[in-house]
């Protein structure tokens, strides 16, 4: 087994668990979920991600197995550079560093729409679907708020912010995400017309080829796909709510790999 450990980071939710990267991707630990602390501030979180993967590691018997983080943040070396539904003050935080120090083994950060992405490319429809690796695919997390993760032939453009796009004069995911049809108490119908205004205006800008949605609510995917009316096929990803855990522990690995080639790095 080739185990890495993958902490998925929401404005909700902390999720971590051990993955078998060799075995398809499958989680080789029970999965921990604790809420989100309130206030979301680095230190808070970051207590809370070395508890669950000291829990983690010592439940797999796995003590160094490398960590990665997807946090939904944009992260330019190893900096996080926005916060989005966390606490401002991860705006220009040293993610890497501090959660290295907190978990005393090297931990890789990347952008949680970015990872989750990856590991469907990887375990999901991309590893079924040769169409996923042709040209321009999107693939978008609905969640507390819309990540995205953009591919050009299988290959990933870090760092989109599609959710974050103005539609009606505000961000796209106030009435595209998840939880916006919870939180407005409307139904699929409308709610599946809030979000087919938020991919025609992807599409116009981008054309892809298909568009994939994740996130907890892609398991519902009758009740609103076959609504949709944007030009591109839209398709349900395969590993839903594991694929943010599955891809930081892809990021994790590969990250670990590079550094094995290049210690310079």
């Amino acid at each position: 087994m080739t185990i890495s450990i993958g902490v998925d980071v929401g404005g909700s939710g902390i999720k971590v668990a051990a993955v078998d990267l060799a075995g398809g991707g499958k989680l080789a630990s029970t999965r921990l979920r604790v809420l989100t602390p309130n206030p979301s501030t680095p230190d808070a979180v970051i207590r809370v991600i070395a508890r669950l993967v000291k829990r983690t590691a010592t439940a797999a018997k796995t003590p160094d197995a490398p960590v990665g983080a997807g946090v939904p943040c944009v992260v330019l070396e190893g900096t996080t550079m926005t916060a989005a539904n966390l606490d401002k003050t991860w705006i220009g935080f040293p993610a890497v560093d501090a959660m290295t120090k907190a978990v005393r083994r090297g931990v890789s950060v990347g952008n949680d729409a970015d990872v989750a992405g990856l590991a469907e490319m990887r375990f999901g429809l991309g590893a079924t679907d040769p169409n996923t690796r042709k040209g321009v695919v999107i693939f978008l997390t609905l969640g507390t708020g819309v990540g995205s993760a953009v591919f050009n032939d299988g290959v990933l453009v870090p760092n989109t912010e599609l959710g974050h796009m103005e539609i009606r004069g505000r961000d796209a995911e106030r009435r595209s995400a998840a939880a916006a049809r919870i939180r407005r108490g409307i139904s699929w119908k409308a709610w599946s017309q809030d979000l087919d205004e938020h991919l025609q205006a992807i599409d116009r800008l981008f054309w892809p080829r298909m568009i994939i949605l994740g996130g907890g609510v892609s398991k519902q995917a009758d009740r609103f796909i076959p609504r949709l009316t944007c030009r591109p096929p839209v398709l349900a990803a395969t590993l839903r709510n594991e694929a943010g855990i599955v891809g930081a522990a892809l990021l994790a690995a590969e990250e670990n790999v590079q550094k094995e080639l290049d210690p310079d790095q």
